[in-house]
């Protein structure tokens, strides 16, 4: 007889290394906004939950550059100082604004978005003492990810595979003592080639995007899959996601809050459908949202299964701005529901024994557009690939010796995947072409033997202890 199905929520955690590199809205204050708007409430809501609880229901992955800018010196001392000055005063000017206007409504909702910000400044910094948010939010976190989010398929060499591997993993030990074999693939890229490198580093599971492999809906998306030469592999199941992700789904609501139309100061106080804001309607919104996702979960899994729902930590709060509402209540509507709610682990996977898989008959997938790499790799962001490529090759030409640290920071730098994804989806003007081109620029340098101070402050601090 099946085991009952189960749904498997897997929030994925990751920035690139922005700290120190420019200002709003594409600097570290970009940084700032994700701590303000994600990790605080997601925080508050395992908290809320309990660690046991949490651990036992959700699968958290923490990538090593996210941590890494987190618990840089002097960063969230920067954060606060940021959202109590900067984004109090912007706030401020933007009230007096609107109410010379009579907007009494936007004055009302500039007010209470203020006072979330005041409210996340004071908890970042209770923190503190606590060892940081990034050590408070990796007691709930089990899974680690390479080391600047790489696109692992699209890495030439096994050197490079290695220290995005190694670094990555060993990161995550030093910071938070135990490491359990999950390991998150930067943009679900997946390919078969990477099993042996995976199956060294101690990877036991990690989710891979096999849709057009099985067909959307077909119920090999609710199957483990284990290949003969490498650790277990989670589709992710797209039906179920699209609710959330797809181009009409749950964040699209008329009466969720609008994270595209903004105010001069980038604040946002109006609804998808062009009203003024309003919390008390979303968050009925976010209730009712709640109960359908966990009955559609419930009729995908009524003959058993494990629905993987993969989602960006950072889509909920920073971009859907009432996503933890919606995922605090979605635990509330499982256990009414009688929907079993997992994390990804020994136990889970002993209840899901893993199908075998054919590996060599796949070809390189991703959750990006297409399914496949071209997000990364296509013609629109091509120079980023041959960039990195080539950056790659020179740095371990020489296999008599190993590139030294600030070299090898300086690569896994330009290996990260934002980098590809910002300039594929126009998001962010030349910012980043230009750290690509800074970082390959200061990669030569450190090859030529150059010693000045790098930029990168404080990227992959553990690589001396982890990687030789």
């Amino acid at each position: 007889m099946p085991a009952p199905g189960e749904l498997a929520i897997v929030l994925h955690t990751h920035m690139p290394y922005v700290e120190g590199f420019g200002t709003w809205p594409f600097g570290e204050e970009w940084l700032w906004e994700a701590a303000a708007t994600s990790y605080v409430p997601l925080l508050l809501m395992l908290e809320e939950l309990g660690e046991e609880q949490a651990r036992a229901k959700l699968t958290l992955s923490l990538t090593p550059v996210l941590c890494d800018q987190l618990e840089a010196p002097g960063a969230i001392e920067r954060c606060i100082a940021f959202l109590r000055s900067v984004r109090a005063e912007t706030h401020r000017q933007e009230r007096e604004e609107f109410a010379r206007q009579g907007q009494s409504a936007i004055v009302h909702e500039l007010e209470r978005s203020k006072l979330e910000y005041m409210t996340a400044a004071d908890i970042l910094e209770g923190l503190q003492e606590e060892g940081g948010i990034a050590q408070v939010l990796g007691r709930h976190a089990s899974w680690t990810s390479a080391a600047t989010h790489a696109v692992l398929p699209l890495l030439a060499l096994h050197e490079s595979i290695d220290l995005q591997l190694h670094v990555g993993i060993e990161s995550h030990r030093h910071r938070f003592g135990e490491w359990a074999g999950g390991f998150w693939l930067p943009e679900c890229a997946h390919a078969p080639w990477l099993h042996g490198a995976l199956v060294e580093a101690g990877v036991h599971a990690s989710c891979v995007e096999l849709t057009d492999v099985f067909g959307l809906g077909h119920p090999h998306n609710l199957s483990p899959r284990q290949p003969d030469d490498g650790p277990v592999l989670l589709p992710i199941d797209r039906v179920i996601i699209d609710l959330v992700w797809g181009e009409h789904g749950y964040p699209a609501h008329p009466a969720y809050r609008d994270s595209h139309r903004r105010t001069h100061y980038h604040h946002q106080v109006w609804a998808n459908d062009g009203s003024v804001y309003d919390s008390e309607r979303a968050l009925r919104q976010a209730a009712d949202d709640a109960r359908e996702f966990v009955r559609t979960v419930r009729s995908r899994v009524a003959g058993g299964g494990l629905c993987v729902c993969a989602l960006d930590t950072e889509l909920l709060g920073h971009w859907w701005y009432e996503g933890p509402l919606w995922l605090r209540a979605v635990f509330g509507e499982a256990e009414r529901q009688g929907l079993r709610m997992t994390a990804l682990d020994a136990d889970a996977l002993t209840r899901h024994p893993a199908a075998e898989l054919d590996s060599a008959a796949f070809l390189p997938s991703s959750w990006g557009a297409g399914h496949d790499l071209r997000t990364w790799s296509a013609p629109a962001v091509a120079d980023l690939a041959w960039q990195a490529r080539g950056a790659e090759l020179n740095a371990f030409r020489d296999h008599r010796a190993t590139p030294s640290p600030r070299a090898l920071r300086e690569l896994l730098a330009l290996q990260s995947s934002d980098w590809a994804f910002l300039a594929h989806r126009d998001w962010a003007g030349d910012y980043p072409r230009q750290r690509a081109s800074g970082h390959a620029a200061q990669l030569a340098r450190a090859l030529r033997g150059e010693t000045e101070e790098s930029q990168l402050r404080h990227l992959a601090p553990y690589l001396e202890l982890s990687y030789s």
